[in-house]
């Protein structure tokens, strides 16, 4: 190679930055995998949601919930890769509809590349992360849920109404360390 780099337009740093981000994330799992197993993960998934609990109570803007900014963030992070997501306000929070996961698609893609994955799939990882994320952050009447639909997946942030309001899979907040 001779001669100065030409510079990247916009779309190739999006794309660039998905590709190191994703092989920083995939390096770090196979990693713990590898030398921790199962428990190495749910220790990774805990301090995960711990560190980004504690950025999310430091990047938050001034006047917005604690919940609106974690739907928010979810919501950025699926369009991120171009996910298509829907957000639904609901009389007691909101419903994300992600009827086509980005995450999946580039995990396909990776792997027709020759990158060889850690998880099969992205989603219990996925799941488990962000309602551990909001156990730690959001208020402790406020239940996450995620449900799987094809390639997509429906999640639902909502406070708690009644003690007998049933929720698929719920995670409280505020967890302990």
């Amino acid at each position: 190679m001779t001669g100065e780099p030409s510079s990247l337009d916009p779309d190739e740093k999006v794309d660039l930055w998905r590709q190191r981000f994703f092989e920083a994330q995939a390096a770090a799992e196979e990693f713990v995998l590898g030398e921790h197993g199962d428990e190495g993960l749910a220790a990774w998934i805990r301090a995960n949601s711990r560190i980004t609990a504690d950025l999310l109570r430091a990047q938050r803007p001034a006047g917005m919930s604690t919940t609106d900014h974690y739907v928010t963030r979810l919501q950025r992070q699926l369009m991120l890769y171009d996910s298509a997501v829907t957000s639904e306000p609901q009389p007691s929070g909101t419903v994300l509809r992600n009827a086509d996961c980005g995450i999946l698609r580039y995990r396909r893609r990776a792997a027709r590349a020759g990158v060889v994955l850690t998880f099969s799939s992205p989603c219990g990882y996925c799941q488990q992360l962000n309602t551990a994320i909001a156990a730690r952050y959001l208020e402790p009447e406020v239940t996450v849920s995620c449900e799987q639909a094809g390639d997509g997946c429906t999640w639902r942030v909502s406070a708690q109404a009644s003690a007998d309001a049933p929720a698929a899979s719920p995670q409280r907040g505020r967890a302990a360390d």
